[in-house]
């Protein structure tokens, strides 16, 4: 019986995605080790994974050597990144990968990358393309004092809401200005915040686009969301990924505003909130399984609308010997 192993890099607190490739596999009766890897043996997903993978970390010069290691003694499959630090290195060394170990890497062109890690770039190829996003202010326009606020500021390169701000005046943009690695400034965005989760297969063909409302948030990660099957966010979405063309699962965070639909980020990666589409019946990770096995996807919105997510935290015992306590 062939087997479709998979290995999550990077795994962390990835439980509930490592749970809904166990369950994809279980529903379609296939084979498959779903291998978490991270550097930590604290992780908690590396205890609910078949497998686990301890790696070294993503700036250490064996990194990509281990990879391939663990793809070779797992007989992995493919291989799926979950963190923004891990993209354009494995973009960059994917065929190396995909050539010696055999298992396909789930990453996008690193044509794609470096528009979607880059806040610049972003704005430049959302601007280019004729997507809304808020105005981006040059150094010139800041220091001359002639903005109004608020505004927002964030890093060039930043993930998970980290150091990002509401500025209300020209004291907190001095202050931000300072404390930011170099900051990008826009004007604020005031709406219904969504986080879209998009599917698309090996080829860049689309194959789901969900629409989840941001109810509440923590640290930069959805807490409360309901998923809204909005049509004219799911229209923009299709024209977006025709420009950009992405492959796999891609997150994008934009802004339903009196302006119309504003652009935030593009993460071409799994979304920590990527559960939630999942279980409303955009199954991903279903998808990637029958992806493998060599099937044909075709473009569906046959998920359930107007369902909401509550999540919440969960914790795991261990003993001196990093074995699961059971109560």
């Amino acid at each position: 019986m062939t087997e479709y192993n998979i290995l999550i890099l990077s795994a962390g607190r990835r439980v509930e995605l490592v749970q809904s490739f166990q369950k994809a596999a279980k529903r379609l009766n296939i084979k498959s080790n779903v291998v978490a890897g991270d550097c930590s043996e604290t992780a908690p997903a590396i205890y609910f994974a078949d497998r686990k993978a301890i790696l070294p970390r993503i700036n250490e010069g064996n990194y990509i050597d281990e990879i391939i290691n663990v793809c070779k003694r797992e007989d992995i499959r493919l291989v799926i990144p979950t963190i923004d630090t891990d993209l354009l290195l494995l973009s960059e060394e994917r065929e190396r990968i995909e050539s010696e170990s055999g298992a396909k890497v789930l990453i996008s062109g690193t044509d794609v990358i470096s528009i979607c890690r880059d806040k610049i770039n972003t704005q430049k190829f959302l601007e280019e393309n004729e997507f809304k996003i808020p105005k981006m202010y040059s150094e010139e326009e800041l220091n001359s004092g002639e903005i109004e606020f608020p505004l927002f500021i964030k890093p060039k390169s930043g993930s998970s809401s980290i150091n990002t701000f509401k500025v209300n005046n020209i004291e907190e943009l001095a202050t931000y200005r300072s404390l930011i690695k170099e900051p990008i400034v826009q004007d604020f965005m005031e709406g219904k915040e969504f986080t879209v989760d998009v599917f698309l297969d090996f080829d860049g063909n689309l194959i789901t686009v969900v629409p989840r409302l941001r109810m509440a948030t923590r640290s930069g990660e959805i807490s409360k969301g309901k998923i809204i099957k909005d049509k004219e966010i799911i229209e923009d979405i299709k024209r977006l990924v025709e420009v950009l063309k992405p492959i796999g699962h891609i997150t994008v965070q934009l802004m339903k505003t009196n302006k119309g639909i504003e652009y935030i980020e593009i993460n071409p990666r799994f979304g920590g909130g990527a559960p939630m589409s999942i279980q409303s019946g955009a199954d991903s990770c279903e998808n990637l399984y029958r992806l493998l096995r060599g099937e044909k996807l075709e473009y569906n919105e046959n998920y359930r609308d107007n369902i909401m997510f509550f999540r919440f935290d969960n914790s795991i015992c261990v003993d001196e010997n990093l074995e699961i306590v059971q109560w």
